[in-house]
């Protein structure tokens, strides 16, 4: 094949709108799942490395059953088998991906501002994904932005509030 001939790769709406599809609830999830994890260790004064280790086992077996969940559900559907492997895979990776960057965080950052830089972090990943599903759908972003950063406000306050309880039940 004479490589001058080859056409560039061209993205689809419809391609578009499945990629951003797959990677939307496993992107979600490790995102509002870490962001809890970060700010209920840091608060409860528990250790880098439990965080660490707590992050990478919850970003590996939770997304594991997370995504076999996935898998067997659009099996369950009827969606071809290799289309149903792929989109388990690709919310395998984004969510191993996305709980990676907040492991990064938790070792590079200072104590004292990790749970404020694990919010804004994931706030910024939250906000990106919220403004391109609403540009796909030709929508306004702000109320959707509302509702999701709300819904991430609340796991925010709910970890805090358990982490001070762990806090001053073993302390």
């Amino acid at each position: 094949m004479d490589p001058s001939s080859a056409r560039p790769r061209v993205r689809t709406p419809q391609r578009h709108r499945r990629q951003l599809r797959q990677v939307s609830f496993g992107g979600t999830a490790a995102v509002i799942t870490s962001i809890g994890l970060v700010v209920g260790f840091v608060t409860a004064s528990g250790s880098r490395t439990a965080l660490v280790g707590s992050l990478l086992i919850v970003g590996l077996a939770d997304n594991v059953t997370d995504s076999l969940s996935i898998h067997i559900y659009q099996e369950s559907e009827g969606l071809e088998s290799t289309r149903a492997l792929h989109a388990t895979v690709v919310n395998f990776a984004t969510r191993l991906l996305v709980t990676a960057t907040f492991v990064l965080l938790a070792i590079a950052v200072p104590r004292s501002w990790l749970a404020p830089s694990a919010i804004l972090w994931g706030v910024l990943l939250l906000g990106t994904l919220t403004r391109s599903l609403a540009r796909q759908r030709q929508q306004s972003a702000g109320r959707e932005l509302v509702l999701h950063l709300s819904v991430a406000g609340v796991v925010v306050v709910l970890s805090w509030a358990i982490g001070l309880v762990i806090n001053s039940a073993f302390h």
